[in-house]
């Protein structure tokens, strides 16, 4: 019984925010995904290669809605990201034609390695598990995947939130580097 009292969670909902920080993380998602969306339809058309990844939907909303969060910081915003990538690129070459294998680990071993580096940055799961799923044009990437589109559109998104969380007078950004 105690174990499934757990599941109650606690009374009222998480507290809310105001019009301006709402704004502010607006502000900042726009012009964060922006430029990978940019690179991305300039670059495909000729090259097929692509800047913009899943798992940045999931950082925009760490770096630019919660960043006070540990998680949202540079450290693991890079850490998280390119550990991860090069975590589900090394599961999908150990383990060729064998996704259904490969997408779980190359996951919980990009939490254990973000664990242990302490860089935990819950998209990084999304990072690893498109390693895996991403398909050809993924998998032809190798461990540049870690490098294009991972590493440089996660420093373009911290490069912007630098820059649009400390216009705000009631944001600073970041709250640790390493």
């Amino acid at each position: 019984m105690r174990y499934f009292s757990k599941m109650k969670g606690h009374s009222g909902s998480p507290p809310g925010v105001g019009l301006t920080e709402i704004l502010w993380s607006w502000i900042g998602a726009v012009l964060g995904i922006l430029p990978l969306s940019v690179m991305t339809r300039a670059l495909t058309d000729t090259a097929g290669a692509t800047f913009i990844i899943g798992s940045f939907g999931a950082s925009a909303v760490l770096v630019y809605g919660a960043v006070r969060s540990p998680l949202a910081q540079p450290r693991n915003l890079l850490g998280g990201h390119i550990l991860s990538a090069l975590i589900g690129v090394a599961a999908v070459q150990l383990l060729p034609g064998h996704l259904f294998l490969a997408a779980p680990l190359a996951v919980a071993t990009a939490i254990a390695a973000m664990h242990a580096t302490r860089t935990l940055h819950p998209p990084g799961g999304a990072t690893a598990l498109i390693a895996v799923i991403g398909g050809p044009g993924i998998h032809k990437l190798g461990y540049m995947y870690a490098l294009v589109p991972v590493g440089l559109g996660a420093a373009i998104m911290l490069i912007v939130a630098l820059f649009v969380n400390n216009l705000s007078r009631n944001r600073r950004y970041p709250e640790f580097w390493l």
